[in-house]
């Protein structure tokens, strides 16, 4: 059997998944979650800087932004959506995004 590029698991190959692991991988998404989440605000220092007149280098939030699109993408398009992966990334669209242009307008 080859590499599974989706999270779909027919009936017939369903395993039972111990509550205990279920409870700690819901827990782990949401941790990792608010830290992705946190690591994009994290650029507000970068854009205060940029329309101080002092900008950053363009490249890292550009990176950045199409990476989180490219993520937010693939937990989308996913048979069943990744929430965790779509809204951990959604704000990095927005801080890249704003990062990126603000280098250009200061």
């Amino acid at each position: 059997m080859g590499m599974r590029v989706d999270n779909y698991v027919s009936p017939e190959e369903k395993k039972q998944v111990d509550e205990k692991r279920i409870k700690m991988l819901k827990i782990f998404s949401k941790v990792a979650t608010v830290m992705n989440i946190l690591m994009y605000v994290s650029y507000f220092p970068q854009i205060i800087s940029n329309f101080s007149g002092h900008p950053v280098n363009w490249l890292q939030p550009a990176v950045a932004m199409v990476n989180a699109t490219l993520w937010t993408g693939y937990g989308w398009l996913k048979t069943y959506k990744d929430w965790p992966i779509i809204i951990s990334n959604v704000p990095g669209i927005f801080f890249g995004a704003v990062t990126f242009i603000t280098v250009f307008i200061h």
